[in-house]
């Protein structure tokens, strides 16, 4: 049996940072953390059966990528987006997804998760499970995001997905946010396979305009900065 080296040690432990960091980011996407919230340890330590220096690491990679706080003597919580950072994620988002779009080929694979999520909102949108509804709406541009093939893209991606994702919660106005794009997704994807990518991306560009501007409004009628 191969005795495990240093550097063997070390790369288990990155991966399993790595792992623990994209559990997090889920959890987030999921709408499981809530803007705001302080973060257990403990419990996340048990939950996740980490050391409490590994779940650390995790909490200092989710920080430097914006979506947990460190805050001196009060532990960690999660990010509350304001006001200026849904306006840049939205930039990314239109930089990211119809640049995508535009360019994804005919036919691809995951037009098959983008209408398997687009089935999934219109069953929660019935039963109006709003949190539901948003969490398959961010698998569908997950999935659009995936027409690139781009490892790299997606997982920068994710952290898009968790920062909006976060923006969403912080306004709790989920019917208001999410209702009217079950069906634009779909017409998203249907224009996609039956027309062209790029007249795809165009209709996927109005679309993100006016979603920011909902996001921005509720945020305005809501007070937050």
């Amino acid at each position: 049996m191969r005795t495990l080296s240093l550097a063997d040690h070390y790369d288990g432990r990155v991966a399993h940072e790595s792992s623990l960091v994209n559990q997090l980011t889920d959890l987030l996407i999921a709408g499981e953390l809530r803007p705001g919230v302080r973060l257990s340890e403990t419990a996340l330590a048990g939950r996740f059966d980490v050391s409490r220096n590994t779940l650390r690491e995790a909490f200092r990679v989710l920080g430097e990528q914006g979506l947990l706080q460190h805050v001196p003597n009060r532990g960690v919580s999660v990010a509350s987006p304001s006001t200026a950072d849904v306006i840049d994620i939205y930039r990314v988002r239109r930089t990211i997804e119809c640049s995508v779009l535009e360019r994804a080929p005919r036919n691809h694979p995951s037009a098959e998760a983008m209408r398997a999520a687009v089935d999934r909102a219109r069953s929660a949108a019935q039963a109006e499970d709003w949190l539901q509804v948003g969490t398959a709406n961010m698998a569908f541009h997950n999935a659009l995001v995936s027409l690139s093939d781009s490892p790299r893209l997606m997982r920068s991606f994710g952290n898009v997905l968790a920062e909006l994702r976060l923006a969403f919660l912080k306004v709790e106005v989920l019917d208001f946010l999410h209702a009217p794009f079950v069906d634009r997704n779909h017409e998203v994807l249907e224009v996609y396979l039956s027309e062209s990518p790029a007249a795809a991306a165009a209709i996927l560009g109005h679309y993100l305009g006016d979603s920011e501007r909902q996001v921005l409004g509720a945020y305005a009628r809501a007070g937050q900065s």
